[in-house]
């Protein structure tokens, strides 16, 4: 399999469809297979490069869904779209069998935000099907990560959690060119640890292995922009291309029109004479 930066020419694009009720962004909306389906191949239609398959929410004060729930929910999805797309499609989960199940069904990728630490038998299932994986930076658990995060240094902190992780990731066998990593902005984090990890991604980015990061529609572009939801997608723009300058690889958005024409005038300047 072709390395992730190659397979993936920076800046890349993952779209989000999440077939959940309680998604801070759009739970709800696309519950019905069909409507997640419709969704995925209008995101790919927009441009994104991946499409990013998720049934269980990770939003703040978010709780755990049982295994048969979250297969119910997500495998229709993945058949669908692999049925009706070339684009690649990742799922989102944390449960090694519903990444099994998911990659037998067609998943490409796996992005586990708890970077291999919920299951134990996550990493045996990546390497063994041989796909790429995302690990990110989580501190504690969806239920509680926003109650009151501390650090002593945020982004030394984070960085060092995800050497660790990639190096634990490559022991158990998953090739190091088949691995990227996330930051993890909004999970365990305040509005300044995530202005703090944007500022510095450039030390996220010489860890190693490409960098995917995930701010679309968060929860501090609201506290400075004072949008709503539906309204953050100019913020998440603005982030985005200040992270591709700093070396983001991917960008998980919900809103891929808008990320990629912002990348293409961006890359037009950046071109001309």
């Amino acid at each position: 399999m072709l390395p992730l930066r190659e397979r993936f020419p920076a800046p890349a694009v993952m779209g989000v469809v999440n077939v959940t009720p309680d998604s801070f962004s759009d739970g709800g909306a696309f519950l019905d297979p069909k409507a997640a389906i419709a969704h995925g191949l209008e995101l790919a239609a927009e441009g994104a490069d991946v499409l990013d398959v998720g049934g269980e929410s990770t939003r703040p004060g978010s709780d755990p869904v049982p295994l048969e729930v979250e297969l119910e929910r997500v495998l229709p999805v993945i058949e669908g779209l692999v049925r009706e797309t070339d684009v690649p499609v990742s799922i989102d989960t944390v449960k090694a069998e519903v990444a099994d199940r998911a990659i037998r069904a067609g998943a490409a990728l796996v992005n586990d935000v708890t970077a291999l630490r919920h299951d134990p038998a996550m990493a045996e299932v990546v390497a063994a099907a041989g796909v790429p994986v995302c690990l990110m930076h989580m501190l504690g658990e969806p239920k509680t990560m926003q109650d009151d995060p501390r650090y002593d240094d945020v982004v030394a902190e984070v960085s060092a959690f995800l050497e660790e992780r990639v190096a634990l990731a490559t022991q158990r066998g998953i090739a190091a060119d088949q691995i990227c990593i996330d930051p993890g902005i909004g999970f365990g984090k305040t509005a300044d640890h995530n202005l703090a990890l944007l500022r510095h991604l450039d030390r996220i980015a010489a860890i190693g292995p490409p960098v995917l990061l995930g701010a679309s529609r968060k929860s501090f572009l609201g506290a400075l922009t004072g949008q709503p939801l539906e309204g953050r997608d100019i913020a998440t723009v603005a982030v985005n291309l200040a992270a591709v300058r700093r070396g983001a690889w991917m960008l998980r958005v919900h809103a891929v029109r808008a990320t990629r024409d912002a990348l293409a005038v961006a890359a037009a300047i950046e071109a001309a004479p």
